[in-house]
This record gives C-alpha cells, sequence and structure tokens, in this order.
C-alpha cells in the first residue's frame, strides 16, 4: 500500500462539452475523479488527494490534498465549463501544491485528465517533464477525447522524459460506450493500486466468475465505498481475534500441568481399607489406640 499524495487535474475547457464519451466528457471525467479519489483512499487511508482545473483563464486549485471526499465533491460541482486548457502552467501548479503537503512521507504524484488540443510545444513539454522527474514527481496522463496523432505525440514525449522509480503511465482512452473509469481499471494507473476489475471486465461476460465474484467481498468499491470499507475493516478485526486467541493458546500449553505433582503422604490410598472401614491419610490409623491407652494409664493413677 504506497503512501501518496495525489493531485487530480480536470480538463474543463470547452471540449469537455462533447458527449462522444458516456454521458459526456466532463461527467466522464467527474466519474473517474470519484473513483481514482476512492481506490487511492482504500489503498492507504492516510493517502490524500486533491483536485484542480486547467481550464478557462487559467489554472485553479478546487480543492487542496485531503481524505475528505465531500470537498472533492463540491469541488467538481463548483467547476465552470470554458476557454482552453493550460497544460503546463497546470502541471507546474499541482508541483507547487504537491510541494507543500503535510506528510512530506507521501510520495508525489500527479494524474492529468486531458481530452483538447494540446497547444504547448513538443520541446517545453519534454523540458517540463524533465524537471518533475528532478522533483521525484509522478506525473500519470489520462488521454481522451482529441487523440489526433499530433496529441498523442507530445504526450508520449512527456511520458518518457518524466518516467521514474515510482511510474508514470499514459493511458489513452478511445470513445467506446464503456464508462471511462470502468476503463481505467484495465491500465497501470489503477491497477497498482489493489482495485478489482469491476464484472464484465477481462471477458468474464458471463458465467459465475461475473458480476459480484470479481471483487473483494462481493462488493464494488466504487459503488458503495462505505460498505466495502465496512467489511475490509470487519475482516481485520476478526483476523486480528483470532491470533490472539491462537496466541493465548500457544501460552496455555506451554505452562506446567498439575497432574505430574504429588499429594502429600506419599502415594494416593483409596477412601475405603480392605474392611470397609475408612482409611487414615498420611500417618495411618495405628497411631490411634496408643493415644487412648496412654490417657486411661493417666486416669488410673489419679485414682491411686
Amino acid at each position: 500500500m504506497v503512501l501518496e499524495a495525489t493531485m487530480i487535474v480536470v480538463d474543463n475547457s470547452e471540449s469537455s462539452r462533447n458527449g462522444d464519451y458516456v454521458p459526456s466528457r466532463w461527467e466522464a471525467q467527474a466519474d473517474a475523479v470519484n473513483f481514482i479519489f476512492s481506490a487511492k483512499t482504500q489503498a492507504n487511508p492516510e493517502s490524500s488527494v486533491g483536485l484542480m482545473s486547467m481550464g478557462g483563464k487559467g489554472p485553479e486549485v478546487l480543492v487542496t490534498l485531503t481524505t475528505d471526499f465531500g470537498k472533492v465533491l463540491d469541488g467538481l460541482h463548483r467547476t465552470k465549463i470554458r476557454g482552453s486548457t493550460h497544460l503546463a502552467t497546470g502541471i507546474q501548479v499541482a508541483g507547487l501544491a504537491l510541494k507543500h503537503r503535510q506528510n512530506q512521507a507521501q510520495r508525489k504524484r500527479i494524474i492529468v485528465f486531458t481530452c483538447s488540443p494540446v497547444h504547448e510545444d513538443e520541446k517545453s513539454l519534454v523540458k517540463l517533464a524533465k524537471r518533475m522527474k528532478k522533483n521525484n514527481i509522478s506525473i500519470d496522463f489520462i488521454a481522451f477525447g482529441d487523440l489526433d496523432p499530433e496529441n498523442t505525440q507530445k504526450l508520449e514525449a512527456f511520458n518518457e522524459n518524466v518516467k521514474g522509480g515510482d511510474g508514470s503511465h499514459l493511458a489513452i482512452i478511445p470513445p467506446g460506450p464503456s464508462l471511462l473509469s470502468d476503463t481505467l481499471l484495465s491500465t497501470p494507473i489503477l491497477s497498482g493500486d489493489g482495485v478489482a476489475p469491476r464484472g464484465g471486465e477481462n471477458g468474464a461476460d458471463g458465467g459465475g466468475e461475473s458480476g459480484g465474484g470479481a471483487f473483494e467481498f462481493g462488493v464494488d468499491p466504487s459503488t458503495d465505498p462505505e460498505l466495502a470499507l465496512a467489511l475490509r475493516m470487519s475482516m481485520e478485526e476478526e483476523k486480528a481475534r483470532q491470533e490472539k486467541e491462537s496466541k493465548v493458546k500457544g501460552e496455555t500449553a506451554k505452562e506446567p500441568g498439575l497432574e505430574g505433582i504429588p499429594e502429600e503422604g506419599g502415594e494416593s490410598q483409596p477412601l475405603l481399607d480392605q474392611n470397609g472401614e475408612a482409611s487414615g491419610s498420611g500417618s495411618g490409623s495405628a497411631p490411634a489406640p496408643e493415644v487412648k491407652k496412654e490417657k486411661e494409664d493417666d486416669d488410673k493413677m489419679d485414682t491411686a
């Protein structure tokens, strides 16, 4: 479970109004942001996610790094579709936001959605990619919408120069009947976060394997993240309880038992002797008559 601080950059330019992705390019992005947030925070609860836009007059930080999903939803609702994109400036602003993260142990990652033409030239993008790599920032691109060869060539050049130890990925997703978030599951961007594929993915269109069987606990974390988290916590608590019980049993087995400790007076004696009378313990029944005899002698001496 990687501890990460992730800034998600959405494309809110006029190109995001197009409806070639279900239900539209902007709504497809919003659904994918939803899913990425759930995947990152479920992979590690201490990971944080921020949100910013790069359309309009310039990039805007909508939500700083947070673990509160409500803030991310609010940021998406406040975003206006307008203008054109500012890709290079948006990446630089996202890098500054990651620099001021509270937990410096978090790895830095930027996920950029782009569905409009890339106006920056390839040379400036390569230079920016090398600078991001020097600052140990991983950058993932989710390219959809305008996928002309010039755009993809620029993004591929950026990706080749930004790749580092933590991995930077480029996912090119053409239009299709599937949701953008569903298609992301088969890309390295989310496959490294332990996210189970949704039902029907990877050829499981029929048979008993499709549906809920493809998910951990049979629950899709993207549709009901609270239930999936509760089931996972319950499983971890049960596992901890079982480990505690097995540890207690192991310690009990090591303690010496009472079976080998002999009773007082040597060997154990039966409750009744051969004559059916109670048997004495330890000292035996023989001394009793002697005590009685001594008492009789004392009485005779007093009489005399």
